[in-house]
């Protein structure tokens, strides 16, 4: 997944982000069309296109596609704050209030963490169209496993 020229990067995390998403296979993420805006330890912003890709067949953003997005945000955000060289971070557990439809143009994750555990972290995602309005509520609870 390429990074793009305006990401905010934490101070710190750079040289991890770039590797990361270097050596990264292509992934839903990439198929949805999913970009990062921002990467820290206490935040992650992505937007996604709402398009034939993100579309169910009645013409709105797909609910999947939002939670797809949530689960994105909230796992690179845990990951974020693991040590990645020993551990990473693994979907356990998500939720998704779906209050707004969106026919068109683009929305934006921002997750920040509830709880930053050992063992799990917990994070709240909020999507939004680009001028702000609520589209989706979502809460993700994320295990830290060990890598192997």
């Amino acid at each position: 997944m390429p990074l793009p020229d305006d990401l905010i990067i934490e101070p710190g995390l750079a040289d991890q982000v770039a590797g990361f998403f270097e050596r990264m296979p292509p992934t839903l993420g990439d198929a949805l069309g999913i970009r990062f805006r921002e990467l820290t330890r206490n935040r992650v912003v992505a937007d996604m296109p709402v398009d034939d890709r993100t579309r169910q067949p009645m013409g709105l953003l797909h609910g999947g596609a939002s939670v797809a997005l949530a689960e994105t945000v909230a796992s690179v955000g845990a990951w974020l704050n693991v040590d990645a060289t020993t551990q990473t971070a693994v979907g356990l557990e998500i939720n998704a209030n779906h209050v707004r439809a969106v026919r068109s143009g683009v929305v934006v994750a921002t997750a920040t963490p509830l709880h930053r555990g050992s063992t799990t972290q917990v994070w709240d995602i909020r999507i939004t169209t680009e001028s702000g309005q609520t589209v989706c509520i979502s809460r993700c609870t994320l295990a830290i496993v060990s890598r192997k």
